[in-house]
């Protein structure tokens, strides 16, 4: 076998987060720096912040209660009211 062929494995590793915290584990690197743990992530915190930049939450809440006030839904359904809309829209005699 040959010699040095595996890392240094340091049993002492430390991983520091940005919010301070730190957690002592086994790696082959001696010192670890990451942005989220356990204790600031926010699906373990349940502080989760929703960040809707095209308004997608929005728009699908509007849908949702659109069909609970008993829009047309199938896609049939759809079709007929556009086009009997639009035949209300037409102006007579053209």
């Amino acid at each position: 076998m040959k010699k040095d062929t595996h890392p240094t494995y340091y049993k002492d590793a430390k991983i520091i987060c940005a919010c301070g915290n730190s957690i002592t584990t086994g790696s082959t690197v001696k010192e670890i720096h990451v942005e989220l743990c356990a204790n600031c992530h926010p699906f373990y915190t349940g502080k989760q912040k929703l960040v809707d930049t095209a308004r997608r939450v929005e728009k699908f809440r509007e849908r949702a209660a659109q069909e609970k006030k008993g829009a047309v839904s199938s896609k049939k359904a759809k079709t007929k009211a556009r086009r009997t809309k639009k035949k209300s829209e037409k102006k007579p005699g053209k």
